[in-house]
């Protein structure tokens, strides 16, 4: 298990983070989700002893970051943001050269990298020079390089960062399957990514906790409101959409966008959980001789969960 205990970290004086508190079970994948500058890769320096933080510790696996900041790191792969590769060497001898670094042993080491290369999907890449490789296969080998020691916990700090579409899902692919039998720590922005990897979410801003469960949970927690989703023709008429919606009881225009390239536009309505504005909506936009186009409701999406908290968090 992994405790964090009032871990806190300053900047001069700036407090990048505020007192983090939470845990992590043996065998969780765990998505540490926030916008830029909340706090994430701060927190996850100081859980692979990178930073000393200015209050608080973190134990892992009943190691102290503090106290024994050796033990901690020979239980942890990471993968920096910043992938840290040897561009000049070709897979196969920067992933003997880490291995030898954390500390595999010289018979196990040839087992070893090759369990990764295949695990990871470099087999048609291993004699070739990491600087040739494209971005989808750098990162590959990063996260090999993080997982050659067998490490009981594998820490990613956006590792998706500056992927096309193709490489993002198979390194979606390649964690959930690291996370079968490892406890996994994702460290991301981008909200799709913990929605279709983690188990458990949980939410900074500001360097302060906001939320911590499953995102089902999450949902539930708060469904007193709803989303109505509304498309209309013309962007021109999107001034008016917002006016004629707001004047309906109980709707509130959250969200204006997704201008298509026929010139329509989304609108986000949010409403009280029991009550179906739906007819509602139509039919004032109708009356206002907006064009509509389409009309749905909606379960809440984490991108809604994300906003509201932080929201709710900056209100507070």
């Amino acid at each position: 298990m992994i405790r964090v205990l009032e871990l806190s970290k300053n900047y001069g004086i700036t407090r990048a983070v505020d007192n983090l508190a939470f845990t992590v079970e043996r065998g969780e994948v765990l998505g540490f989700l926030g916008p830029n500058g909340a706090g994430k890769t701060t927190t996850m320096k100081m859980l692979t002893c990178y930073l000393p933080p200015s209050s608080g510790t973190a134990e892992i696996f009943g190691f102290d970051i503090l106290k024994d900041s050796m033990e901690v790191r020979r239980r942890i792969g990471y993968l920096p943001e910043n992938n840290p590769l040897y561009t000049d060497m070709d897979v196969s001898s920067f992933l003997e050269l880490a291995a030898q670094l954390k500390g595999v042993k010289k018979d196990a080491l040839k087992n070893s990298i090759d369990g990764v290369v295949e695990r990871c999907g470099l087999g048609e890449v291993v004699r070739r020079k990491i600087g040739n490789l494209s971005k989808g296969f750098q990162q590959r080998v990063g996260i090999a390089q993080a997982i050659v020691n067998d490490p009981e916990l594998l820490i990613l700090d956006e590792p998706t960062i500056g992927l096309d579409p193709r490489q993002i899902i198979d390194i979606r692919s390649l964690i959930r399957d690291l996370g079968k039998d490892r406890t996994v720590i994702l460290s991301s922005h981008i909200l799709p990514e913990v929605s279709q990897v983690c188990d458990r979410i949980i939410i900074i801003n500001n360097g302060r906790l906001v939320a911590v469960d499953s995102p089902d949970n999450l949902r539930d927690r708060l469904k007193r409101s709803s989303m109505t989703r509304v498309r209309i023709a013309g962007s021109g008429d999107i001034a008016v959409a917002e006016r004629v919606i707001s004047a309906i009881e109980g709707a509130r225009v959250i969200r204006t966008g997704e201008t298509g390239g026929d010139g329509s536009a989304l609108v986000t309505v949010e409403s009280s959980s029991d009550s179906d504005i739906r007819s509602a909506l139509a039919r004032k936009l109708i009356e206002a001789d907006i064009p509509l186009l389409e009309i749905y409701s909606e379960e809440l999406s984490l991108e809604d969960i994300f906003i509201r908290l932080v929201t709710e968090e900056g209100e507070a």
